[in-house]
């Protein structure tokens, strides 16, 4: 008997404050839509992180001919140079951050450049002479790179120390930022949301004084007053974050492995089970932002 009449109360409260029902279940829609795509996104950068990082390399570009760098004002790299580059990189301060090291040579490195070049019409003025030998050294630990390069950089014969890492830094970095101002949004949504389910309980609260005085004077408990009201902001903020599951998941189908996973198939993509993993803390957040606002109405305006 009690649980029909909550849920008739329910269904009277949701029907006198329809607009307002809507207008909470969009607002949380489009919050917590931000808010699973910042945490889609940050997760993406930290996959990215794991596969990329594992694979880069540290190129140590010995001086070449021609070479302006004063650590190269001796001409080019000689093999004295070159033996010493050898014995600092199997030191037994350095040998530990390294685990393999891969010397290419000027044919080496122009035959790549030929492979990747072919198409510019200035790749035929290049030669092997003008190409820089080098060491390409992977990492026991990605992290470390710092380490190496201190060691090298500024040495004679050492025209640059490259980390591939930093390539992929500036991308992490806008993609960072880009997760920020996700979150910023959502923040402000997040906030309208609880004014909004806040002013609907109050409403529903205001609308049906009468009936809740009648109820506390046969005694109602403050529970069995406020519990339709708790559960009108509850479902419609419920329906809300169920609506924004619905859309990233439907956005990383379509979006992210239908079509860019075809488009850009060397990166490995969120999907459609990450939006389902985040679709439980979602859901959480939706019936947090309904009891924030239960108590902060429901204290004053179900009183007689």
């Amino acid at each position: 008997m009690r649980l029909q009449f909550i849920l008739s109360e329910i269904g009277i409260g949701l029907r006198r404050n329809l607009s307002m029902a809507v207008s909470v279940i969009l607002v949380t829609f489009v919050s917590l839509t931000f808010v699973g795509a910042a945490a889609l996104l940050q997760q993406q950068i930290t996959q990215m992180k794991d596969d990329w990082y594992d694979k880069v390399e540290v190129s140590v570009f010995l001086c070449a001919q021609g070479s302006e760098e004063p650590t190269c004002a001796a001409g080019e790299v000689t093999e004295e140079q070159k033996a010493a580059i050898q014995a600092q990189l199997e030191a037994p301060e350095i040998e530990p951050f390294v685990q393999t090291v891969y010397f290419e040579t000027k044919e080496q490195a122009f035959a790549s450049f030929q492979e990747k070049m072919s198409d510019q019409w200035w790749a035929a003025e290049v030669t092997a002479e003008d190409m820089p030998s080098s060491y390409r050294i992977k990492l026991a630990d990605p992290e470390k790179y710092q380490v190496v390069a201190d060691v090298l950089t500024g040495r004679q014969g050492v025209e640059e120390v490259l980390d591939q890492r930093r390539l992929f830094d500036s991308l992490f970095l806008v993609l960072n930022r880009a997760t920020l101002v996700s979150i910023g949004i959502a923040g402000v949504m997040l906030l309208a949301a609880v004014l909004l389910i806040t002013t609907t309980i109050r409403l529903s609260a205001m609308s049906r004084r009468r009936e809740t005085g009648i109820m506390r004077l046969v005694g109602a408990s403050n529970l069995f007053i406020q519990l339709p009201f708790m559960l009108e902001g509850a479902i419609a903020a419920t329906v809300g974050a169920a609506i924004a599951v619905g859309a990233l998941w439907l956005g990383v189908r379509y979006l992210v492995t239908d079509w860019l996973g075809t488009q850009v198939q060397w990166i490995d993509y969120v999907d459609a089970a990450d939006v389902l993993a985040i679709a439980p803390f979602l859901a959480a957040i939706a019936i947090v932002l309904a009891a924030i606002s239960s108590v902060v109405t429901l204290s004053r305006y179900t009183k007689v």
